[in-house]
């Protein structure tokens, strides 16, 4: 069984003191009587308590007064302040001075009790996220990859061994687990740390941008090739280049990057002439390259190539430890300025979501939530999610259109960013364009509606 909870019970009227005592008792709750706030004080040097009760008005040293010296010295110990009826001004004051709540005398039990209860769940949760941000401390001081499950750690011993090697890597995981936060770790951690780090999405462009993007071109190669321009392999000499989903790279360009791979040497696009590179390759796919190899989509001989090392990053839902872990790193990067907590109702439920996304599906949600937070408690950041109550509401009696009410949405999302449409793509889920292009669909169906009316 788990400890009581205790209270430190402090006044100098010894029926107020003995009837509080006495309720506290019979609530389950142990306590510990002081006549004083030097007395208080002097328990609170041999104990721990997980709230103190304390008197305002006391002879000596006031309420105020121990709130100030407990805040000094139990920072975490939430205190609870009693003051009489109509002496309102008091009770802003020991608020404004670091008191967790206070309750007016004559008071009904319910009311101390209840206010002791949100003391026990506040104390509780600073304990909690003490312990998560020295938790993350540790995780985090290993390049940017954060979580402390059995995966994580066997996937930090292998790129510590293998950091500083030249051998190709191959990085397998759904999309949003952190394959490219692998990849610049192994980076950052290695030999080739000063060197440059070069990413590349091989799906963002068509197959003959790609290539000239990959081992550049010399002027007049093609048409607009007006000034010849050195390819990425070029940029990342001595480094590392992240070719970011492999698995969709065009059959013809993946014979061009096996030539490289197998001789160390680029050749831009209409030259004639290569050019010896040194430069470790770092692929990720969140496809089964076995599979697309067997179906002839891949080559083999590209395959094993890139297969030098493999590092297999799972999915989120298969490692619910480190979701409370990544909320917590998720809030100070979006909100470094704001002392937010997530509450443990919130983080339970986190941590029971499939988080199909993974770690970005996660990261949109606490962002999210956090520009829907108004106060320290960033709430539930899994139901940021969904549109909110009140446009949800609206719909259904309005009977929208899934359409209008997409609409509706993304103008919400835009309203809570401030316009900043690169924010609020990454909220959203979409990539710019798709949201430049919503945006220019629904201003030109606006103009003509107002052509039509006018």
């Amino acid at each position: 069984m788990s400890e009581p909870r205790s209270v430190l019970v402090v006044d100098d009227e010894p029926a107020m003191r003995e009837m509080l005592v006495s309720l506290l008792d019979e609530s389950g709750i142990r306590a510990q009587p002081a006549s004083s706030a030097d007395e208080a004080l002097a328990s609170s040097r041999d104990a721990e308590f997980d709230a103190v009760l304390s008197d305002i008005r006391m002879p000596g040293k006031s309420g105020l007064a121990l709130l100030a010296e407990l805040r000094e010295t139990r920072p975490e110990t939430p205190v609870v302040l009693m003051t009489a009826f109509g002496s309102i001004d008091s009770a802003v004051e020991a608020m404004r001075l670091g008191a967790f709540d206070y309750v007016t005398k004559p008071f009904k039990r319910e009311s101390v009790l209840a206010s002791l209860e949100r003391a026990f769940e506040h104390r509780a949760l600073e304990q909690e996220n003490r312990r998560l941000r020295r938790a993350l401390d540790r995780t985090t001081s290993f390049g940017d990859l954060i979580g402390a499950s059995l995966a994580m750690r066997e996937i930090y011993a292998l790129i510590r061994k293998i950091s500083s090697s030249r051998s190709n890597v191959l990085i397998t995981g759904e999309s949003g687990t952190g394959k490219e936060v692998v990849a610049r770790t192994i980076h950052f951690t290695g030999a080739r740390a000063s060197a440059a780090f070069v990413p590349i999405n091989c799906t963002a462009m068509p197959e003959g941008l790609l290539e000239s993007e990959l081992f550049g071109h010399v002027r007049g190669a093609f048409t607009g090739a007006h000034t010849a321009k050195r390819g990425l392999f070029a940029e990342a000499d001595g480094g590392t280049i992240f070719l970011d989903e492999i698995g969709d790279m065009s059959p013809a360009l993946q014979a061009k990057l096996l030539r490289v791979l197998q001789d160390h040497e680029i050749r831009p696009v209409g030259g004639n002439k290569g050019t010896r590179v040194d430069v470790r390759v770092i692929a990720a796919t969140n496809k089964d390259l076995r599979k697309a190899v067997a179906a002839g989509l891949f080559r083999q001989d590209l395959y094993y190539r890139l297969n030098v090392i493999a590092i297999h990053v799972p999915p989120l839902r298969e490692r619910p430890e480190d979701v409370a872990l990544l909320a917590h790193a998720f809030i100070g990067r979006h909100a470094p300025e704001r002392k937010i907590a997530l509450s443990r109702g919130a983080l339970e439920l986190l941590q029971r979501q499939p988080w199909e996304g993974n770690a970005r599906e996660l990261e949109n949600a606490i962002e999210r939530a956090l520009l829907l937070a108004n106060g320290r408690s960033a709430g539930s950041p899994s139901s940021a999610r969904e549109p909110a109550p009140d446009l949800l509401e609206a719909a259904v009696g309005r009977q929208l259109s899934l359409h209008e009410l997409t609409a509706a949405y993304t103008d919400r999302i835009l309203e809570l960013v401030k316009g900043n449409k690169v924010k609020a793509a990454r909220i959203l889920g979409i990539n710019r364009r798709t949201l430049y292009r919503r945006n220019g669909a629904r201003a030109q169906r606006a103009a003509q509606r107002r052509e039509k009316e006018s």
